[in-house]
């Protein structure tokens, strides 16, 4: 690897006895085939397997694993349900891999102040469906959320289809336990909805990726459920036009619980993959559009759907489908969420996770193309197009990853400098990990890296917590 680093990691096998005596000889895993599994996540083929894998099931029980990795440097990667697709979760310098996998309890739900404590092992749509039953909210929703970990999605600051009217995760995070690098266990702030005592050490956890500390208990805002929801699929001739009709409907003031962009190629193999009928594919359009809005007065919902169907007209849009039951949303849904899965299988492996303004996004579907044709590669696009975040798939022949691939690089330079220039960014939802930190020089000055990398030195002076992860 390029990334020096000084921390040991074959040490961690002489320490087997002691992690054992803190978490039961079951939850330590140290042979090569029963640590494989938690050498790979969904980023590219990539496989880094650690030397150990710890399965805890307490605070305390991290703390004392942590205070014996800080003494000896030995390196550490935090691991939640392995859906990341920024190599996050990747330990790709050995050493021990603590996995949130037992620490799966919702704690308590509050229905007074409509708030929920959770371990971080909660898989994201369990902690949903919970709360749903009681009629209130958690909105963040990725695609992965039937298996990944609320955990994870901390430390990625996981967004959403719903996120465009709702907010990410961020914006729920009211509270935190966080065990430190050096075992030390704290609380980041309050369970309150204001807070302007001290420094927010909340919201600097999350997004970091794991790299500062390891957080053992969630505390995040609730809202009420909505009532009802209405879906409707908007089929475009132009993929740009597709783009500019997003813009459009934030210009004439309606905001969607959902706004997503498929194009047609990425469709036709997600159809494929799931044995799907829900969308006529024809040669004839180029993008679809999913439109969904949501709240507690039906009649006004309608009223909006019509009003957003006839401003669609003026972007050379095709028959309007509307989902008329559950069954019809959820059929339209599992092709959004299945896109991803499909797409890699069928050769796209390296995706990247762009965001623009969102009336940019036309010039970046065209600034792709031009650039697919430059370098010799095949694109897909799908995402939220909402918010401007758009999941570019690409597929370059005899390029199965992006790390360190002298093939690759150039294209994703020149992908991220025509990011840049129209205002955006290189990462919306993913998260930077392994795979983006070489680009990182791109959006970010060496001071304000610096102040970056000074913060990382703060929590974790010896660099043993996810080492190699934003940047070097």
């Amino acid at each position: 690897m390029s990334i020096p680093f000084t921390g040991n990691t074959s040490i961690a096998h002489h320490f087997l006895e002691k992690f054992e005596n803190i978490v039961g000889k079951e939850f330590v895993l140290s042979t090569a085939e029963r640590v494989a599994d938690y050498g790979s996540d969904q980023t590219e083929n990539l496989h880094f397997p650690p030397d150990v894998v710890i399965r805890p099931r307490t605070a305390p029980e991290i703390s004392e694993i942590m205070k014996i990795c800080f003494a000896h440097k030995i390196p550490v990667t935090p691991r939640g349900a392995g859906t990341g697709l920024s190599g996050g979760a990747l330990p790709q310098f050995g050493g021990v891999v603590i996995s949130f996998e037992r620490m799966n309890t919702i704690l308590e739900i509050d229905e007074e102040n409509l708030q929920v404590t959770t371990e971080p092992g909660v898989i994201t749509e369990v902690l949903q469906d919970t709360v749903k039953a009681k009629g209130l909210f958690y909105p963040p929703d990725p695609n992965s959320r039937g298996t990944c970990f609320i955990g994870g999605n901390i430390a990625e600051n996981s967004g959403g289809p719903k996120a465009l009217k709702y907010g990410v995760v961020k914006d729920y995070v009211l509270n935190l336990e966080v065990v430190l690098p050096n075992g030390d266990i704290i609380w980041t702030g309050a369970n309150v909805l204001k807070n302007a005592t001290g420094y927010n050490l909340t919201q600097l956890f999350v997004g970091s990726e794991g790299t500062l500390g390891l957080v053992t208990k969630i505390v995040l805002k609730l809202i009420p459920l909505p009532k009802y929801d209405l879906l409707m699929l908007a089929p475009f001739h132009k993929l740009e036009n597709a783009g500019a009709a997003v813009s459009a409907i934030f210009k004439a003031g309606f905001t969607p619980s959902a706004l997503e962009l498929m194009e047609i190629d990425s469709l036709k193999i997600v159809s494929r993959f799931v044995d799907s009928h829900a969308v006529e594919v024809n040669d004839g359009t180029e993008a679809h559009l999913i439109i969904e809005l949501d709240g507690n007065h039906l009649e006004t919902l309608m009223e909006e759907m019509t009003s957003i169907a006839e401003l669609l007209t003026a972007f050379d849009c095709g028959e309007l489908l509307f989902a008329d039951d559950a069954q019809q949303k959820e059929a339209l849904w599992k092709l959004r969420r299945r896109v991803a899965e499909a797409v890699k299988l069928d050769g796209y492996s390296i995706e990247e996770d762009t965001v623009v303004p969102r009336a940019q996004l036309p010039a970046l579907i065209r600034g792709v193309r031009e650039l697919g044709e430059k370098f010799s590669f095949k694109a897909v696009f799908y995402g939220h197009a909402g918010d401007g975040n758009l999941h570019i798939r690409i597929k370059k022949a005899g390029c199965q990853y992006s790390l360190n691939n002298p093939e690759v690089i150039p294209a994703l330079t020149a992908l991220f400098e025509l990011v840049k220039s129209l205002g955006g960014t290189i990462s919306a939802e993913h998260g930077i990990g392994l795979i983006q930190k070489e680009y990182m020089p791109l959006v970010f000055t060496e001071t304000e890296l610096e102040l970056m990398r000074g913060i990382k030195r703060l929590f974790d002076p010896y660099n043993i917590l996810n080492a190699g992860k934003i940047f070097d």
